[in-house]
């Protein structure tokens, strides 16, 4: 969903993302329940404290950035974010920080088509969607030493559509995954990987169904912005506040940070070492110091909003740091 209020005519338009997920067979073990909450509070805030400035404000609504990219899907069916001069966010995490980097990913859904036979009786009549999932498999461990450091290649099999060992089987599912620091790299291998797929299946006689589920872009950081946030999380005495995570995993957000000057603001809310996706996590969520985080967030990303209607010159030159770091990825 995309939320407007304007304050007048002409100004920035600010932008207050809030993801709404949950993990499956879990639930928020991820923290995304605190995002909603959170960015109401920024915009409720900024709407009443801006005075007579005028600007626009703009709340977007993505859901799923844990599985489907909700980000990446609506960037693809028409939803730019381009119309924003800045775009934020709010996480909880075991620091309040921010984020330099992140790595960019392509997902595919990998499916192999074979021939279903008796696997003793006539075996020659089968051809094995297991073995070409295996031997794409090997494919990918062969590649890993032919990619630099920051590569990380994943895959899991969905389904194995398999009924008896005595059956050869006709169907296997497979999430395959690769990240890199950037998403040329992720490009540049996207392709090589397609031809590992496509190498498995001819080596089996079954045929490759390749679905291109998502690309995530890797973040264009600005420090700016970012400091910014932080200035005003240390003003506010936020809990455990630490440097920017020099790199993270990967995020839809980072696709709307290559069309605007973007950040997210990580609070506290979760003790140091806690491993996202656990028990622990999930319990977190549930605690004094969750709620205490949604009104930091909320409060942190209000401060800045304002204090960019304050000083104009502080998006122009978040603008001039976002083009000069585009033209360089």
């Amino acid at each position: 969903f995309r939320a407007v209020w304007k304050n007048g005519e002409g100004g920035p338009n600010l932008g207050l993302l809030c993801e709404y997920d949950a993990l499956p067979g879990m639930g928020h073990g991820c923290g995304h329940q605190m995002q909603g909450p959170a960015i109401l509070g920024a915009a409720l805030a900024v709407q009443q404290a801006a005075g007579d400035r005028p600007f626009t404000l703009t709340v977007y609504g993505t859901p799923g950035e844990e599985n489907i990219s909700g980000k990446y899907i609506m960037i693809r069916n028409g939803c730019t974010f381009e119309e924003l001069d800045v775009a934020l966010m709010m996480h909880g995490g075991p620091a309040t920080q921010t984020d330099i980097k992140c790595l960019a990913n392509a997902a595919w859904q990998l499916t192999y088509h074979g021939k279903a036979a008796h696997a003793a009786l006539k075996p020659e009549a089968g051809r094995s969607s297991l073995d070409a999932m295996c031997l794409a498999f090997h494919g990918m461990e062969c590649l890993r030493e032919h990619v630099t450091d920051d590569v990380r290649l994943h895959y899991n099999i969905t389904d194995a559509g398999g009924t008896a060992a005595n059956v050869v089987p006709s169907l296997t599912r497979a999430q395959v995954m690769v990240r890199a620091n950037t998403v040329k790299a992720v490009k540049e291998l996207m392709v090589w990987l397609e031809k590992i797929f496509q190498g498995a299946a001819m080596m089996t006689e079954t045929e490759a169904e390749i679905r291109l589920d998502k690309v995530l872009d890797n973040k264009i950081p600005n420090l700016r912005l970012n400091d910014l946030l932080m200035k005003h999380a240390r003003r506010l005495q936020a809990p455990n506040c630490q440097p920017p995570r020099q790199r993270t995993g990967s995020t839809d957000f980072a696709n709307v940070m290559h069309r605007v000057p973007g950040s997210c603001i990580r609070v506290a809310f979760v003790p140091e070492g806690t491993p996202a996706h656990s028990e622990a996590y999930l319990k977190a969520g549930k605690t004094e110091a969750a709620h205490k985080a949604i009104g930091y967030g909320s409060q942190i990303l209000a401060a800045a909003c304002c204090a960019i209607l304050e000083d104009p010159e502080k998006l122009t030159a978040m603008w001039e740091e976002f083009r000069k770091r585009k033209a360089s990825h």
